[in-house]
């Protein structure tokens, strides 16, 4: 429950800027190329990647974990 309410809280913030300092917003490499990462936690990352469809950009959370497990 502690992950889902922090996770809430990075979202609200990730919308309202998705460049913050304190999400350390960047792009990933190696099997994660195309993704990007940001902080929920000081280990937890939320995985993300943009979408275009005309005009639209999206924005699809595809993961949420430690980094060990996510980059490890």
């Amino acid at each position: 429950m502690f992950v889902r309410k922090k996770f809430q809280e990075t979202l609200v913030l990730f919308i309202s800027n998705p460049l913050q300092a304190c999400l350390h917003n960047h792009n990933l490499k190696g099997k994660y190329i195309g993704y990007r990462s940001i902080n929920v936690t000081g280990d937890i990352r939320a995985l993300f990647r943009e979408v275009w469809e005309g005009d639209y950009e999206f924005v699809e959370f595809v993961d949420i974990w430690t980094h060990s497990e996510l980059y490890g």
